[in-house]
């Protein structure tokens, strides 16, 4: 029965694939869904996972166009390295330049319960492994750099297969610095909060010091942000006055905030 196949932004499962126990009518139905998916969409292989079910099964086309169950698949030996444009079903028609093994050895069952190995080389080897991947609940998104990563996300969030530095994205690391000052921002204010109810005067001034030392790490973010917020932004051609704008505006922004929350613990305190 054709199955549809879980594509991107639908989250696959974090879980490993479970190992087959039982060979029985389960098992030939999930294999026959595999097979049908794969014709129906001009496919070269398919896990289990891509159609939703949690089994440790693979099938895939060989080069006379039959197909081979992979039952229980396990990668035991593998050599070479070779680097190709890949793509996955799962993420559609966008790719990402990978490196995998260009040699494999993979041990498994098929549907008699019997043992049997596999060796797979070039584009073979390539498409197994990427579907070992998904065994792992993974897709070769994991086997990005940072940097690879994130710019592959930003394919995925405007659409397009082609992207390079001339686009300026939506999502910054600089937004990780603004997460750190918020956070102190709001221990500030909950600091105000609980001077109202202490009356112990050597607590009160130990407060009061927490907050100047609290002032001055936002203070030194906020520089830390400004001048990391250039260099990232000079990465990306088309990040111009907009994005300026943007950085300023958040700095004022947080020291306003700041300000207004000294004030406030300068005459509470």
């Amino acid at each position: 029965m054709l199955k549809d196949i879980i594509k991107y932004p639908t989250p696959l499962s974090k879980e490993y694939a479970t190992d087959v126990r039982s060979f029985n009518e389960e098992l030939f139905t999930l294999l026959d869904d595999l097979k049908d998916t794969i014709k129906a969409n001009s496919l070269d292989a398919l896990c289990a996972f891509q159609i939703g079910s949690y089994y440790n099964v693979i099938v895939f086309k060989d080069d006379n166009g039959d197909f081979v169950e992979l039952i229980n698949p396990r990668l035991i030996s593998h050599s070479g390295k070779v680097t190709t444009d890949e793509k996955t079903a799962y993420y559609g028609d966008t790719s990402a330049e990978i490196t995998r093994f260009e040699n494999i050895s993979i041990v498994y069952q098929d549907r008699d319960a019997k043992n049997q190995t596999l060796k797979a080389s070039g584009d073979l080897a390539v498409v197994l492994q990427r579907k070992l991947d998904y065994t792992f609940g993974a897709t070769f998104l994991h086997r990005l750099s940072i940097d690879d990563k994130e710019k592959f996300e930003l394919k995925l969030q405007n659409g397009s297969v082609i992207v390079s530095d001339e686009v300026c994205p939506t999502i910054f690391n600089r937004d990780k610095i603004l997460k750190v000052i918020n956070v102190v921002l709001i221990s500030m204010v909950a600091l105000v909060i609980s001077s109202l109810f202490i009356t112990d005067s050597e607590a009160i001034s130990t407060i009061w010091k927490v907050q100047i030392y609290s002032f001055v790490t936002v203070l030194a973010l906020n520089i830390i942000y400004f001048f990391y917020a250039q260099y990232e932004g000079k990465k990306y051609t088309l990040c111009g006055s907009c994005q300026i704008g943007n950085i300023v505006g958040s700095i004022v922004i947080n020291l306003i905030k700041l300000t207004t929350i000294m004030v406030v613990s300068y005459f509470t305190i």
